[in-house]
């Protein structure tokens, strides 16, 4: 099984969180493709417009694909994870991925909740898990709980205490990714159990 994973705006595929949430899956059999979008590997800070950031994803995903057997599962932290659900939304995907897995999907910019980053998920098919802490200024967990009730193959788990990295600074929060990355193996594995998937050669 592979997880096809986009990095989040402010760090490359080498940030230390990124290669945390690849170990953590490998811990539980999935293994992680993370890559970097062409202006992370350019030195810019500024995101290159969602026509290239899509169709470098789904170079990416072609790319993981060509190599996977079982099924193929695409996600992403915040930005990462929104330009995969866009092309999951217009059918870009090719073989379609399983299930989609967002970590701390960025619904609206932090204080700016009418600027809404949603109108595509209606159009993705596949099941979706959004994980997201009650602290994340991209959407509160009121405007996620709206949003996952609006969209019939959608899953919301809460991350009590946790930022837009699902980080909680509590004495008992110091596991809080590793669990977030258990939890979406298990809703993954289950969503995808007995799934062919694309298997290739």
């Amino acid at each position: 099984m592979r997880l096809v994973f986009g990095h989040g705006a402010g760090a490359g595929r080498d940030h230390p969180w990124m290669k945390r949430v690849v170990t953590a899956f490998e811990a539980h059999g999935i293994e992680a493709v993370t890559f970097n979008f062409p202006y992370m590997d350019a030195g810019r800070s500024a995101p290159d417009r969602p026509p290239v950031l899509e169709a470098h994803f789904e170079q990416a995903w072609r790319d993981a694909a060509a190599k996977a057997q079982g099924p193929m599962i695409a996600g992403g932290k915040s930005m990462g994870g929104r330009i995969a659900s866009q092309v999951a939304g217009r059918g870009g995907f090719d073989p379609p991925p399983a299930a989609l897995v967002f970590f701390g999907y960025p619904l609206h910019p932090p204080n700016q909740p009418a600027k809404r980053r949603d109108a595509h998920l209606p159009h993705v098919a596949a099941p979706m898990l959004f994980l997201h802490g009650t602290r994340d200024p991209f959407g509160s967990p009121d405007e996620m709980r709206e949003l996952v009730a609006s969209l019939p193959h959608a899953t919301l788990h809460l991350i009590d205490g946790g930022d837009h990295s699902l980080v909680v600074k509590r004495k008992d929060g110091g596991n809080s990714v590793e669990r977030a990355v258990e939890t979406a193996a298990a809703w993954i594995k289950e969503r995808t159990s007995g799934a062919s998937g694309a298997a290739r050669a």
